[in-house]
């Protein structure tokens, strides 16, 4: 939750690394756009789409897969997201209110707007 907050915040000010660990569509794009290498209009645009839209390889199953031990737990259900706090809403408008301003003068708006009730 504190992430959460501290994120929102560090993205109002402008603060936060847009470095993000690579999704799996983004390493397939990578992948095909290699493989892509020499082709150019509508053969490479035709390549992409079909290399892109291709479903991964199902892993071989083994003997210790197909059949689960008996002392393994089963996987618990992820738990639900908590809905929004007040604090998470007030940051959310303050923010958009916030737009166009920068520096010193987005720093101050932004204190006031969320110090407000």
């Amino acid at each position: 939750m504190k992430l959460i907050i501290t994120a929102i915040a560090l993205l109002s000010w402008g603060f936060l690394p847009v470095a993000e660990a690579a999704t799996e569509q983004q390493n397939k794009m990578v992948t095909c756009n290699k493989e892509a290498t020499g082709k150019k209009g509508d053969e490479r645009k035709a390549f992409m789409k079909e290399c892109l839209s291709k479903k991964p390889a199902a892993p071989a199953a083994t003997e210790k897969s197909a059949a689960p031990a008996a002392t393994e737990k089963p996987a618990e259900p992820a738990p639900a997201e908590k809905p929004a706090s007040a604090q998470q809403n007030k940051m959310a408008t303050c923010n958009k209110a916030a737009d166009g301003k920068k520096g010193d003068e987005r720093k101050k708006f932004m204190s006031e707007c969320l110090k407000s009730k």
